[in-house]
């Protein structure tokens, strides 16, 4: 196997290469510009390691995949075209009410709750962009009132006067019966065809997200037809990159629902958040290939802290109504939680609480932290992992970022230490106590939450600054035993080399399996099989496109599933192609009561409300082949020991005065090693600090077990 896959995060771009038997990562800064020249630095960094010249590379590798934040930044800097909205009449505030929750969305906890400073975002669709037409369909899919062609034309045609670079169609109902949506775009392109200069692009909403709510379907089409422009220049920027240097094959995107497809197949938004989510696909990967059980996956890179779960049996966490930004959509995502406690996370004085704030802010990759000395001034928690020892300012990044302990020093005592009225370094290591505090209380409340316990999981520590934060997370978790995965820095970039190409189709529906007034079950079977068809065609033809053959194609039906009228639904993921009789329908209602009491505790079951599908969702998908993990175990009191090659004066939290930590370097993973703590092992690619108490372990493929006690 060739391969390249990318993962370009806020701060650093990870790109990981499996060249036949041998894989290698390399990290450059993440050029917010132009994306393609920090592709091409840490390609490059790669390829050095592995004595291939690029051109060689890339003309023989069977893919190369994305992973972005492009839509992401582009969110945040509120860079797209100016759209216009076109909504059923009498539904023109749907969007700006936004539910009544816009002011909080996307939002901290603390945030949301100062009601008095509390405002709502700039909208992506202004008021006066928005235009109301004659039309009605209810919600069997019924025509209440036919669409008014003439009033569509003078609206379109106000639109596009009104300066609509893009516009969207958002009618009520839709999903149930697109008809009145669809005449809309051939009117639109009888007024203004295609191969006119200039020509507007048109997004239909049940094309976007299948469900039913107009509010969360019409964000995600605004928010599509938004991104739409900057993810197309962006990421064909980065194929004509491709293309100059020798690749002649599709460039792959990643998906925020745990696939890939090619750019040509990809919606704007399945593209945010796809970083992250590749990091837990290869979470999966590994504890799937390893019998590690549950593992939580954790990345803390240089922007934010990105937590996911990955429970042993295949259950799949998805966010179905995920808050992207300060918007909530309509589209299936693996359910990630984001903090922002990134190595570049900045530290401001806590004014209320008289002591330190880590985050949301973050330096990034421009300017960077203080002591990357490109013009950072603000303290950052890189600097506090400087300052107390833990990081070598000459062999930072394989010595291509010279860290300046100076600047770091300058940073805290100009922001920070004032305030505090304490040291540089007890101000530091207060940094670290609450940046690990706030990433373990984070990881518990998520475990909680769904009834889970942190000790009946295995925590995955990756990224950048993963290893090197993994024994703080855990000493407040609670927890004995970190991993750190086989190439940890650019873990999310293995795990974009290894999805699945996959399509993700759904529809509502209003579905009783199990009718609680009237004790019967579900026996329409041909219309619950017939909207399963049609879910697998699109995918179907999704992949056909792409030049796979129907024969490779499987498929996975997901069943959105509440008891009577709750408001919580679970997803059912069934071996169940089809409804063939009873015996099925009872069989489903069983994965449902048995998935539901997983969830929520055995005997919380509410049978005697009824059963009721709200959404069926078909993931169509072609198998690929992916990196291999074995051998990550830990050997007990077996292992070998290395010599040091040298000592460091560190500051650990919880230890009045500098401790003399053992320093080694990449030799220190060699499988079979073991090291007691304190200790730091430097690699090219990240630092792994083995504090006070806690051994190091090193498994096969560059894995590394912390633990403490008698594990």
């Amino acid at each position: 196997m060739k391969r390249v896959s990318v993962d370009i995060g806020g701060t650093f771009t990870d790109c990981f290469v499996v060249w036949g038997e041998r894989s290698i990562g390399g990290k450059a800064l993440t050029t917010h510009h132009n994306l393609a020249l920090g592709f091409n630095e840490a390609l490059a960094d790669a390829c050095k390691q592995l004595g291939v010249e690029i051109e060689t590379l890339l003309s023989e590798v069977d893919s190369v995949r994305y992973a972005t934040t492009l839509g992401t930044n582009a969110l945040i800097e509120r860079k797209g075209p100016r759209i216009g909205l076109l909504v059923t009449a009498g539904f023109k505030s749907t969007i700006p009410l936004s539910r009544a929750r816009g002011y909080g969305e996307g939002l901290a906890e603390e945030q949301q709750m100062d009601i008095p400073n509390a405002h709502r975002p700039e909208p992506i669709v202004p008021i006066p962009m928005i235009r109301e037409v004659r039309e009605r369909v209810d919600y069997l899919g019924q025509v209440f009132w036919r669409l008014d062609e003439d009033d569509v034309r003078l609206r379109i045609r106000e639109l596009v006067d009104a300066g609509a670079e893009a516009l969207v169609v958002v009618f009520t109902n839709s999903v149930v019966n697109p008809e009145h949506e669809l005449r809309v775009r051939e009117i639109f392109l009888e007024e203004y065809p295609g191969h006119l200069l200039g020509a507007v692009p048109m997004l239909l909403s049940h094309q976007v997200a299948g469900r039913k709510g107009e509010y969360a379907r019409g964000t995600s089409t605004i928010m599509d037809a938004f991104l739409h422009a900057t993810m197309y220049h962006g990421l064909g920027t980065l194929e004509l990159n491709l293309r100059s240097q020798g690749y002649d094959k599709p460039m792959l995107v990643n998906h925020n629902s745990g696939g890939m497809a090619q750019l040509n197949s990809t919606d704007a938004l399945q593209t945010v958040h796809s970083g992250p989510v590749s990091g837990i696909a290869a979470s999966e990967h590994l504890m799937l290939q390893t019998g590690l059980g549950n593992v939580v996956a954790t990345d803390m890179g240089g922007t934010s802290f990105d937590i996911g779960i990955v429970v042993q049996g295949g259950v799949k966490y998805y966010d179905f109504n995920p808050v992207i930004d300060r918007w909530l959509v309509s589209i299936p995502m693996v359910h990630l939680v984001t903090l922002g406690a990134g190595g570049g996370s900045i530290c401001s004085y806590e004014r209320m609480f008289k002591t330190v704030k880590v985050g949301p802010a973050s330096a990034g990759s421009d300017p960077g932290p203080a002591c990357y000395d490109r013009g950072g001034l603000k303290p950052t928690v890189t600097d506090a992992d400087l300052l107390l020892g833990y990081l070598d300012p000459a062999n930072y990044a394989s010595g291509h970022i010279k860290l300046n302990p100076r600047r770091a020093r300058q940073a805290f005592e100009d922001h920070l230490c004032d305030d505090l009225d304490l040291d540089v370094v007890t101000t530091a290591k207060l940094v670290k106590k609450t940046v690990d505090a706030n990433m373990a209380n984070g990881i518990a409340t998520e475990l909680r939450t769904r009834g889970y316990e942190p000790k009946d999981f295995t925590l995955l520590a990756y990224g950048g600054n993963g290893p090197l934060h993994a024994c703080g997370i855990a000493n407040v978790l609670g927890v004995d035993r970190v991993l750190a995965p086989p190439f940890s820095s650019v873990f999310s970039a293995v795990g974009a080399g290894n999805m699945n190409q996959m399509h993700i189709h759904e529809i509502s529906t209003w579905t009783v399996l199990f009718d609680a007034n009237i004790k019967s079950f579900f026996s329409d079977y041909e219309s619950f099989n017939r909207n399963v068809e049609e879910l697998e065609r699109r995918g179907r033809e999704d992949l056909l496109r792409q030049g796979f053959a129907a024969a490779d194609i499987r498929y996975r039906l997901e069943i959105d599933m509440r008891y009577g009228n709750q408001r919580v639904q679970t997803a059912v993921v069934t071996e169940l192609k089809r409804l063939e009789g009873q015996r099925d329908v009872l069989r489903l209602i069983n994965e449902f009561h048995q998935r539901y009491g997983e969830r929520f505790g055995e005997g919380s079951q509410s049978p005697e409300a009824g059963v009721r599908i709200n959404t069926i969702r078909v993931c169509s998908y072609v198998e690929q082949s992916t990196v291999q993990f074995s051998g990550i175990k830990d050997e007990g009191a077996t292992g070998k020991t290395v010599e040091p090659i040298g000592t460091r004066s560190c500051h650990f939290v919880g230890h009045d005065k500098p401790v003399e930590a053992r320093l080694y370097d990449e030799k220190a993973l060699a499988e079979g090693t073991r090291i007691e703590g304190p200790a730091l092992v430097t690699t090219r690619a990240t630092t792994y600090l083995i504090e006070p108490g806690w051994r190091f372990y090193a498994a096969a493929q560059g894995a590394v077990w912390f633990t403490r006690g008698g594990h």
